[in-house]
């Protein structure tokens, strides 16, 4: 591994696990980061995401992006940032592969309708879930609940997106138990994490809406950072067809914000003049980030995105269907919680909020097709749209 900067996070410094393990036993020649990597990868909740919701609801189609795909393009992504800025590139896979565990069934859709069904019992946040996936519900060691993960891999995931100063009762709940210093900035490693899976979905989600039809390549050169990107490609390979070219204006996309940002980045640090991760956390603002141009850039393309994608006629009516599938099975688990499976009705609390909360739990992690058939089995039948 290339040498770390100063400012990077090192793991023979980890502040450490909630529950201290004899590292003598580790398997293998690891670090704490890299064991933090491997214990994401072989989790229960990481394996879901294979089946749960990135932009399309349960999609037919072999080729569209799932949650669990999309994890794996923003660790590649993320470290090649990491790599090029001297920071660590374990942890910052660690965070990029773990940042959607918490994101229930049929993606924003089935948060909409936790956060409805939890809008008494202190909502539904899939941030807080992550950490609550991690810290205790996915429990496969026999002497620790979670996976029992560095404090800055924890750290990282809580508040990857910025300081929080009023956190949510699942969030909370981890802090309470191992203080994550949230009224801070966190890593920069997490900083990365956060706009490498910026990156990914602005333009993995372009070259699945185009496979999907709901995007035309007319509607996209609309978009002035598109244009200009597709005249750069076209330029490149006279001789090849449009059509053959999606793949390449996507390529060129990711190119363009990933060098911006590492350009952008070192002369931010270099500016700050930090000399430690703990230096970074406290300088009161990201030190991450693309240049004033190009961050103008995403934010049109993420509001053509929602405009002309996210926000579709299909897929808003997905999206309807999909609150209905998540609503209906928390209403039927609250009124019989025999209906869960395996040990989740013996482990039911008697008194509200964990009543509900343990409820919730048990619906964020299903997968889609989970989802809808455990609906049709407990409710009873319903019609979804077609997958693309």
């Amino acid at each position: 591994m290339p040498e770390l900067a100063p400012y990077a996070s090192d793991p023979w410094l980890t502040r450490g696990r909630l529950y201290p393990e004899d590292e003598t036993t580790a398997r293998g020649p690891r670090d704490a980061f890299q064991r933090d990597r491997d214990r994401i990868v072989h989790s229960i909740s990481f394996r879901r995401l294979r089946h749960k919701t990135q932009v399309f609801l349960a999609p037919d189609g072999d080729h569209f992006r799932v949650r669990l795909t999309h994890s794996i393009e923003v660790a590649q992504i993320g470290r090649t940032i990491a790599r090029a800025l001297g920071l660590n590139e374990d942890l910052t896979e660690a965070l990029c592969l773990a940042h959607d565990i918490g994101h229930p069934p049929f993606g924003h859709a089935g948060e909409d309708a936790l956060q409805a069904a939890l809008s008494g019992q202190g909502g539904f946040d899939h941030n807080g879930n992550t950490l609550r996936a991690l810290t205790e519900i996915d429990s496969p060691y026999p002497r620790f609940p979670g996976l029992n993960l560095t404090w800055e891999t924890l750290e990282g995931l809580a508040k990857h997106n910025g300081p929080i100063h009023a956190p949510q009762w699942a969030l909370a709940r981890a802090d309470e138990q191992f203080p994550l210093d949230l009224d801070t900035h966190a890593s920069l490693e997490a900083q990365v994490a956060a706009i490498a899976d910026d990156i990914a979905y602005d333009n993995h989600d372009i070259d699945d809406g185009l496979r999907a039809g709901l995007l035309s390549l007319d509607q996209l050169l609309g978009v002035p950072m598109i244009a200009a990107r597709w005249d750069q490609c076209r330029a490149r390979f006279p001789e090849v067809p449009p059509s053959r070219l999606a793949g390449e204006l996507i390529r060129g996309q990711i190119g363009a914000m990933v060098n911006d940002l590492i350009a952008t980045s070192r002369a931010a640090i270099a500016e700050s003049g930090i000399t430690s991760p703990d230096d970074a956390r406290d300088t009161g603002r990201p030190l991450i980030g693309f240049s004033d141009a190009m961050r103008e850039d995403e934010r049109g393309l993420k509001r053509f995105m929602y405009a002309n994608l996210y926000h579709h006629p299909l897929q808003l009516a997905a999206a309807d269907q999909a609150r209905v599938v998540v609503a209906g099975l928390f209403g039927a688990y609250h009124a019989d919680p025999s209906l869960m499976a395996g040990e989740w009705p013996d482990r039911m609390p008697s008194d509200e909020p964990w009543l509900s909360r343990h409820i919730a739990d048990f619906i964020a992690g299903m997968t889609d097709r989970y989802a809808i058939a455990r609906y049709r089995e407990v409710v009873g039948p319903i019609d979804l749209p077609e997958g693309f």
